[in-house]
């Protein structure tokens, strides 16, 4: 059985920005996950956690309205989710552009306000003023001239997160931002996300492989795996209780110096990471 998150501090009155009750999703007679109850609320961070192939980035496709599900209801702002919903903001997972796309910085951006219209976007001050203020937000001034294709992973990531969160919308999207990604440009797009929820007030529903890199800034954890899913805090769910349940084997869970290492995994699911399991790729 999930269990329902907690709502935030001061927030227990207040209508979720996503709602997702008794959802199950599978294909064919495969089954990822059931039992899924969650509701997120305005400010809200969730972390979706699981082994690959346990369906974290269906779950994202399900929220987008792109994959139904088998069972259940998912609602963003008390309405049913639907395709393209302009309150949604969606980071997909890295793929750095070839070198020779010509697209600049700046009008990458600027898709996300009317990448979704057809022909060539109008001028308009607002627009402009949008853009502008989006290179200031995510600190890609420096380089608002150059090709995507020329900068670095984690400009380009940088890009995306401004782009995602250039229409004002209500919830962000995450799958895997912090992938391929070195430290100090983990902790960046890290810290981008979270100014995004605490200044704008914005729901964040991050898939993750990896916990530690944010683990100050969840409030939620879900956690996919054999088919079940488990909603707590951080407290709740990654302990060695819930895990070995879930996975039907001893599993270990230690916290040293403010971190969170997950040990004795079945081998499907234990790619040596510190948190623990790998995340999907290619995620049905």
């Amino acid at each position: 059985m999930a269990t329902p998150a907690v709502p935030l501090s001061g927030a227990a009155t207040a209508a979720p920005v996503l709602s997702i009750s008794d959802a199950a999703l599978g294909y064919g007679d495969r089954l990822l996950w059931a039992g899924l109850d969650l509701d997120v609320v305005a400010g809200q961070f969730v972390a979706v956690l699981g082994p690959n192939g346990s369906g974290k980035t269906s779950l994202l496709r399900a929220i987008l309205g792109t994959q139904p599900l088998t069972r259940g209801r998912i609602e963003i702002l008390g309405e049913p989710v639907r395709r393209g919903h302009r309150s949604v903001g969606y980071v997909p997972q890295q793929h750095l552009a070839d070198r020779g796309t010509p697209l600049r910085a700046r009008d990458f951006l600027a898709l996300g306000i009317d990448g979704s219209r057809f022909g060539l976007p109008l001028p308009s001050a607002s627009r402009r003023r949008k853009v502008e203020a989006m290179l200031d937000t995510v600190a890609a001034r420096a380089f608002a001239g150059t090709r995507i294709g020329d900068l670095s992973g984690g400009e380009q990531q940088r890009l995306r997160i401004g782009q995602a969160l250039i229409g004002d919308s209500s919830l962000l999207l995450c799958d895997e931002p912090l992938i391929s990604l070195d430290l100090n440009q983990q902790r960046a797009v890290s810290d981008l996300i979270d100014a995004s929820r605490r200044d704008q007030d914005r729901a964040v529903v991050m898939i993750t492989h990896d916990v530690n890199p944010v683990l100050d800034m969840v409030d939620t954890v879900v956690y996919l795996a054999n088919g079940q899913a488990r909603v707590g805090t951080v407290e709740d769910v990654l302990t060695s209780e819930v895990l070995s349940d879930l996975y039907e084997t001893p599993v270990e869970v230690i916290r040293a110096r403010g971190r969170i290492i997950v040990v004795g995994l079945p081998d499907h699911a234990h790619e040596g990471h510190e948190h623990a399991p790998h995340h999907e790729g290619a995620d049905h």
